[in-house]
Parts: C-alpha cells; sequence; structure tokens
C-alpha cells in the first residue's frame, strides 16, 4: 500500500513539474502582464510539487517507524522465533551464495 502511494505522489509530482516547465517556457516567449501571470502559475505549481514531495517523505518517514516498532515489539514478545527466522533467512541465504 505505501509502495502504492508513493509512486501515485510521484506520478502527481512529476505531472506537476512538466506543466510548470511547459507553462514557463510558454512565458518566455510572452511579454507583459499575461507573461508574468504565467510565470506566477508555474512557480506555484513548482512550489505545490516541492509541497507534494515534502509530504510524501514525511508520511514514508512516519510509516518506516512505524514498522520498525513493530518488527521491534514482535521481537522482545518473540525472541526465539525472531531468532530461528534469523537464522533460517541466513542458512537460506549462504545456500543461494555459495551454488553461484
Amino acid at each position: 500500500m505505501l509502495e502504492k502511494n508513493l509512486k501515485v505522489v510521484n506520478d502527481d509530482v512529476k505531472k506537476l513539474i512538466k506543466d510548470a516547465q511547459a507553462l514557463l517556457l510558454a512565458a518566455a516567449d510572452l511579454t507583459g502582464d499575461k507573461a508574468e501571470e504565467m510565470r506566477n502559475r508555474g512557480m506555484r505549481l513548482l512550489d505545490k510539487a516541492v509541497v507534494t514531495a515534502q509530504d510524501a517523505q514525511a508520511n514514508a518517514i512516519v510509516a518506516g517507524r512505524e514498522m520498525a516498532d513493530s518488527a521491534e515489539v514482535y521481537v522482545r514478545e518473540n525472541p526465539w522465533r525472531a531468532l530461528a527466522t534469523a537464522a533460517g533467512v541466513g542458512f537460506l541465504a549462504g545456500v543461494i551464495l555459495a551454488k553461484k
């Protein structure tokens, strides 16, 4: 779910940046009030893209901390199970790497 949300946010930010670039390029050919209006719209779109990216980063950090906290709670409640799982993963990784 987190990956899906990050992809959506990433796509939105890319679209906002492309729209802002198009507006700024079009404004470069114009003069006067219309050009200033287009440049301002482009800058607002870029500002929105930055805010959206910062929000996504903050959400990803919070989600990462929550996952780390839940993993820590699980390990504290089930230390032998966690140790056995880690040993099993290590064993499988060793077998796979040894065959290569």
